[in-house]
């Protein structure tokens, strides 16, 4: 094993890498970027190098900057997480040539799988189904038309450089054609340098289910079980699940037997992912490679009780796989969302700001969050904008799923507009619950996921004015403590008033209305009349010391949390 190593990224998995390798007893190195000189990961390592501004480009993607922080640190081997240069071949191969570890695949697979259009052809050779298509060199709209027209439409245009749904456009007939191949071109060469594309069947309703794969230098390759990833908006992940719903021995033995050739097919070692697109006739089809850690790989740990951060660099340094092939068990079902800064009424466009409040579930044996970032941080406009994955595991679907949505239910976060609950309605939604997942469900089911924003409800108004009046009501106890006649009725907090009922008047502000509570001190509670509302309602609580709200209101108890902010 290795005494000291430097994650070569940021953030979430930044995070999740240090915590590993510091059980481990390994040595951590992060670098930062101007931007990130007070982040999370920064504080977690032992040792932090500045490696550049702000702009990824100058910092996290400077290979040349990364390397010299390693030698600066002395550190014996590189991981790089995930985004960034963790699929970079020219990085991969720097830092061999630096005499460095690297924590994944030789630069050699990496380019393998790189290239949408190659990586569709070695897995061709190798015996692994793949989709229908046209993957040739020649880019001519002529040769492209009479691609099309032989696989048929609809079709699925991709950009043959990157991911992340740069470049990719559906085209449902031969008119709107050469419209997309312009449009995907233009899209992959801004996003690429680079504007070649492949032309694949489109294919109705498909699932995305891929399989975790794990190789050791000594020849022996397994996999670690499904996820199903078709919970997607804009072709990037929101939802994984693992195992795969609806998918029996049979599929997951050919999925794995697929899984395993296309590995071998490119003398991969380390830990990759080989996705499938999945029909509704159980057809498995060859989509990409991964060559590096997922962002999802935590729900394949859920389920087989492995550190998959572990089995990296254990690989990495020469050991063999701790596991065998066949000595692995599915042990549950596990759920995870990527809670995102983004504006899902706005087609998820990224947030900034501060999170001014920030709390996440209880993590325990079922619930594991994470995260990059804490309470008081910028979510900036120079990286993606992830908040935290949470992760749930239970003894099966039904169960792992209640604890979920909960899980979901309890995310807070205040200052910025982030997807938790697009996240809860989709966990809570029909279909979801029935495992009727595919690539089109957030489109299917658009009406139910993005309902009309609704007016805050009388019960927000009333938990709202008792925190008031409460932290009021300690502001006077606290002024009357310190009096010197503590006794005197100006300092009373049971709401007197001479020749007058006590009354205070609370403008609320929700959206565009402003709404006008009228509060009435009674002698074991305040009255709080809301309009609208027929009859006032009786409220009484207390703010404990985390400065959660425990509130009676007309006899219902709740907890709650209210968070203040400028007025």
């Amino acid at each position: 094993m290795f005494n000291a190593i430097l994650v070569a990224n940021r953030g979430e998995i930044a995070c999740r890498v240090m915590r590993t390798a510091r059980r481990l007893g390994v040595r951590t190195v992060a670098v930062y970027s101007d931007a990130d000189v007070d982040a999370m990961h920064v504080a977690m390592a032992d040792e932090a190098y500045r490696i550049g501004p702000a702009e990824a480009k100058a910092s996290y993607l400077s290979i040349e900057n990364v390397l010299r922080a390693a030698r600066e640190s002395g550190t014996e081997a590189i991981h790089p997480g995930y985004g960034f240069l963790a699929e970079n071949a020219d990085f991969a191969d720097s830092v061999r040539g630096a005499g460095l570890t690297f924590v994944g695949p030789s630069g050699d697979a990496i380019r393998a799988m790189g290239s949408k259009s190659a990586a569709k052809a070695i897995m061709e050779a190798a015996g692994v189904p793949v989709v229908p298509g046209y993957h040739g060199t020649a880019q001519s709209l002529k040769v492209l038309r009479e691609a099309a027209a032989e696989i048929g439409y609809p079709l699925l245009i991709k950009a043959v450089a990157g991911g992340g749904g740069k470049g990719m456009r559906i085209v449902e007939t031969t008119e709107a054609f050469a419209d997309a191949v312009e449009s995907a071109r233009r899209e992959a060469s801004s996003a690429f340098g680079d504007d070649s594309i492949l032309i694949e069947k489109y294919l109705s309703r498909p699932r995305h289910v891929e399989m975790q794969v794990f190789a050791d230098s000594h020849g022996s390759v397994i996999h670690l079980f499904e996820r199903d990833c078709s919970i997607q908006r804009r072709h990037q992940k929101v939802i994984e699940e693992a195992p795969a719903p609806g998918v029996d021995l049979e599929l997951r033995r050919r999925l794995g037997d697929a899984a395993i050739a296309a590995t071998r097919a490119i003398g991969y070692e380390g830990a990759g992912t080989i996705e499938f697109l999945l029909s509704d006739t159980a057809d498995i089809y060859f989509m990409e490679m991964n060559t590096r850690l997922q962002v999802e790989h935590p729900v394949s740990e859920m389920i087989t009780g492995i550190d998959m951060v572990e089995w990296q660099l254990r690989v990495a340094a020469g050991e063999s796989l701790p596991a065998a092939a066949g000595e692995l068990e599915i042990a549950g079902h596990a759920f995870e969302a990527r809670l995102y800064a983004e504006d899902p009424d706005r087609d998820f466009l990224p947030a900034t700001g501060q999170l001014r409040h920030l709390r996440f579930p209880q993590e325990n044996h079922h619930v594991r969050i994470d995260t990059g970032v804490r309470k008081g941080d910028e979510i900036g406009i120079h990286y993606d904008p992830l908040i935290a994955k949470i992760v749930v595991w239970d003894s099966d679907r039904a169960n792992a799923l209640r604890r979920f949505r909960r899980s979901l239910a309890e995310v807070q976060v205040v200052g910025l507009t982030t997807n938790a609950a697009f996240l809860g309605a989709v966990a809570g939604h029909p279909a979801f619950s029935a495992g009727d997942v595919h690539t089109g469900f957030i489109t299917e089911h658009h009406s139910q996921l993005f309902p009309e924003n609704q007016t805050v409800s009388a019960r927000f108004f009333a938990l709202a004015s008792l925190y008031v009046m409460l932290g009021r009501d300690r502001e006077a106890r606290s002024v009357a403590a310190r009096s010197s006649d503590a006794y005197s009725p100006w300092h009373s907090t049971s709401g007197w008033r001479l020749n007058d009922d006590n009354h205070h008047v609370l403008t609320f502000r929700d959206g565009d209305r402003t709404v006008d509570v009228t509060i009435h001190y009674r002698s074991e509670a305040i009255l709080i009349d809301i309009p609208g509302e027929s009859l006032p309602i009786s409220a009484a609580g207390e703010i404990d010391e985390n400065g959660d709200l425990f509130a009676d209101l007309d006899g219902v108890r709740l907890r709650t949390t209210v968070v203040r902010r400028d007025d």
